[in-house]
């Protein structure tokens, strides 16, 4: 870690916001009512679209009739998906390095069959929303069905009709690993444990929906889109590559995103076809998804069966693991991060806390006429943890041992770090053993099962979970740089010194209601010596910063991050150079803090910025001579020495379960994370109780419901359940610091940890309070029915 002149590191300097709970910037703005959303853009002669959606799983298409349609009130355009491909081509979602993945051509609308109900097939673009829905009515569509693949447990099997017969069956992926001797670990362990997991289906339900307006300027040349999304770079090279057009052809602007949850960082043929329906009536359009669409729409994410056993010795050693995982993902592999990066995530982390040397895992990724299913927060991790946590708790239960003790036995020590996880997975440092002393210690855990055998004997029933895991952030380049998706893996930051000694950091990585702004705005007022009420921060514009991936996979703070701390210490070094000129001192003799150039060793003030800045941009005459200030510096940043940065943690949840009604009660959820240096535990300890309530939805409550032929059932909010304040419990929070060397700053990521950990936590939380009843439940979400159903009762 660099030093200053005083031998401090720069975190530890007197102006340092790192570590410190500092609310965020647009916090006010916010409040006020004052955010900037893709509805709130205003745009002449805006149109807006509609889409016709199949109501069909699988159909062929045989007429669309338009006549009436045309005729109707405002109507100003009607779009089959012949027509638009002549204008967006289509695109394949697979990527060079997961070998083997297939998926068949999508379009953004679908020219000659439909694939799932809600796949969009025609466009209605109107003056207005409800002119564009009232000609939708008015359109006539004659329908061929087609034999609807709706379980993945029967996708592969060879009666089962392919959805795209040029594939030639519905596989999109398998991947297969096994290291050690798995048979033989089997063969000679003491105990042996098995368990079918089943995941249902979930969404994202964002509080804003997917939004994006889109305004082809022909004079210009120029396609301004205004998207609710992730990753504006991403968008604007998939524009350029799917429209014809050139890199600065099109502008990308992604402003106030009202949540995402990685729903917002995938290509979508409605959000497609709006740009191109922009370049075809030369005026901008605008398509908001309402909720019922969205439900059909929006990726879906989970849908996993996974069949797994563990191996145990007579005193309590993982031996080995063998799991089998099977995965519905839709009719498509998502463009352009793949709908295989799920299960493969799957194999790769089950069991990764332990230090066991045998494994085998096979995941199959099928396809199906569902909505496609792809990356959502912690992708793949809650599979991974609920599947390793509930064997290891199995085990517990099979030897007579506490399930604590039993992890405390088998995770890798905290000090064999750096080493390579049983799947391959190169780990920097991770600290399961301290995390799981702090959450002894910070749970009462003792005294909480002597409480719980007490209210057993009374005939309350409650349950301790415990679950560890590990989280992928930080991915580098070894993750989208290869196989061909043009997904950037770096960040930059563009930092600039005004002349009233303000600095405004222009950053890549994006916000959607996690604190990017105000965890870049406190690393640049650290590294350059600027109070943080001086410093604003600019994101989510192609034309205004740096290229660069955006934010997913808990990325911001540990890419971007440290994007802006270099880009920050750059700008203070070329900022001292010339006051040092200026006040003919040595450089290294002078600092910045709290808006000023100061004496590096006493603190005294030698010039304000905004006089620095005064003499720079208005008397620059009056310098010395050969003295060419540089008030902006532009650094980019992707790590190198591994290819994520893992972090690691442990959380316990602590329900109670009533026998007669299935009913389960959160009662406490506790959780302590390592995520490297933590810049702001406020906004740490929000996304991390964020996540933890997400993934309590999952556990208990979230459920996207499809009948045999391929329907969704409750595609409403009337009817889809998720996580409210009432049901949820007190959520405590603490922290290990493990930083990371990678980096300067240290920084990994924490937005989808909470997620990984709480669903494992709380089921095995609920078998636990089940176990006198001699009942287990493996099925997600558990539902009291769920409960009902294992005790035996319906």
């Amino acid at each position: 870690m660099s030093t200053d002149p005083g031998g401090l590191t720069f975190l530890d300097r007197p102006n340092s916001y790192i570590g410190r709970s500092v609310p965020r910037p647009n916090a006010r703005r916010l409040l006020e009512g004052r955010g900037t959303y893709v509805d709130d853009v205003p745009a002449a002669r805006l149109a807006h679209v509609a889409f016709l959606r199949s109501p069909h799983a699988h159909a062929r298409i045989l007429s669309i009739e338009t006549d009436a349609a045309r005729a109707m009130p405002g109507v100003i355009a009607i779009v089959t998906g012949p027509e638009l491909a002549r204008v967006c081509t289509p695109w394949i979602g697979v990527l060079g390095h997961f070998k083997g993945l297939r998926s068949a051509p999508q379009y953004a609308l679908a020219p000659e069959r439909v694939t799932w109900v809600g796949e969009p097939f025609c466009a209605v673009v109107a003056r207005s929303r409800a002119e564009a829905e009232d000609a939708l009515a008015a359109i006539e569509v004659a329908f061929e069905p087609l034999p609807a693949v709706v379980e993945m447990e029967t996708a592969l099997d060879p009666e089962t009709p392919a959805i795209h017969p040029d594939l030639g069956d519905n596989l999109a992926f398998e991947r297969v690993l096994d290291v050690g001797e798995v048979d033989a670990a089997f063969r000679d362990a003491a105990v042996v444990v098995e368990e079918t997991f089943r995941f249902g289906r979930h969404t994202g339900v964002c509080l804003e929906p997917r939004a994006i307006l889109a305004d082809w300027a022909p004079a210009d040349g120029l396609l301004t889109v205004h998207h609710s999304f992730q990753a504006p770079h991403m968008m604007q090279d998939i524009l350029c590559k799917h429209l014809s057009l050139h890199e600065g052809a099109v502008r990308v602007i992604c402003k106030d995103v009202g949540g995402s949850f990685g729903i917002k960082v995938h290509i979508y043929p409605d959000e497609m076809a709006t740009c191109a329906l922009a370049l075809m009536l030369k005026r901008p359009v605008k398509f908001v998804a309402d909720r019922l669409e969205s439900f059909q729409s929006d990726i879906h994410a989970r849908d996993h069966r996974v069949a797994a056993r563990m191996a145990f010795s007579a005193e309590g050693d993982i031996l080995a693991i063998d799991m089998d995982d099977l995965t519905g993902i839709g009719p498509y592999s998502v463009y352009p991060r793949t709908s295989a990066v799920e299960a493969n995530q799957v194999v790769n982390l089950t069991g990764g806390p332990y230090r066991h040397r045998h494994y085998r895992a096979r995941a199959r990724v099928v396809l199906q006429n569902k909505a496609p299913t792809c990356q959502y927060r912690a992708v793949g991790h809650p599979i991974a943890t609920m599947v390793a946590e509930g064997l290891v708790d199995l085990g517990a239960a099979r030897l007579g041992l506490d399930p604590l003790a039993l992890r405390e036995r088998n995770v890798i020590p905290d000090d064999a770090y750096p080493c390579a996880g049983v799947s391959g997975i190169k780990l920097e440092k991770l600290s399961h053993q301290a995390a799981l002393a702090k959450l002894k210690a910070m749970m009462g855990y003792d005294a909480l099962r002597a409480e719980q055998a007490v209210l057993r004997e009374q005939g309350v029933h409650r349950g301790i979970g415990l679950a560890a895991f590990i989280e992928i952030t930080n991915p580098s380049a070894a993750f989208y740089g290869v196989g061909g998706a043009r997904i950037s893996s770096q960040d930059g930051c563009t930092v600039r010194l005004d002349p009233q000694g303000g600095v405004v950091a222009a950053i890549s990585v994006t916000e959607q209601g996690q604190g990017t702004e105000g965890i870049i705005a406190q690393i640049v007022a650290t590294a350059t010596g600027v109070p943080m009420d001086k410093v604003r921060v600019v994101s989510g514009d192609t034309q205004a910063t740096p290229y660069g991936g955006g934010t997913w996979a808990s990325r911001g703070a540990g890419i971007g991050g440290e994007a802006a701390w270099q880009a920050g210490k750059a700008l203070r070094e070329n900022v001292v150079a010339v006051a040092g000129a200026i006040l003919q001192a040595d450089p290294r003799s002078l600092d910045m803090r709290d808006g000023a150039v100061v004496d590096a060793a006493t603190g005294a003030e030698r010039m304000t910025l905004a006089e620095l800045g005064r003499i720079v941009y208005f008397r620059p005459d009056t310098l010395p001579p050969g003295v060419q200030p540089e008030f902006v510096a532009t650094r980019h940043y992707v790590p190198k020495d591994y290819p994520f940065a893992f972090t690691n943690g442990v959380q316990a949840s602590y329900v109670e379960v009533d026998p007669q009604t299935g009913f389960v009660r959160l009662l406490k959820h506790w959780c302590v994370e390592d995520c490297g240096t933590v810049l702001n535990p406020l906004l740490v300890d929000e996304q991390i109780r964020g996540g933890i309530v997400q993934g309590i939805g999952g556990a208990l409550f979230e459920h996207c419901l499809y009948d045999a032929d391929g329907q969704l059932q409750n595609g409403s909010m009337a009817d889809y359940l998720v996580p409210m304040a009432c049901e949820m419990p007190d959520i405590e929070v603490a922290h290990v610091v493990s930083a990371t060397a990678s980096s300067e700053i240290g920084a990994k990521g924490a937005g989808e940890a909470g997620t990984a950990g709480a669903p494992a936590a709380v089921v095995n939380a609920i078998n636990d309070a089940l176990r006198p009843f001699g009942a287990r439940v493996s099925r997600q979400p558990v539902t009291p029915e769920v409960v009902l159903e294992a005790m035996g009762l319906i």
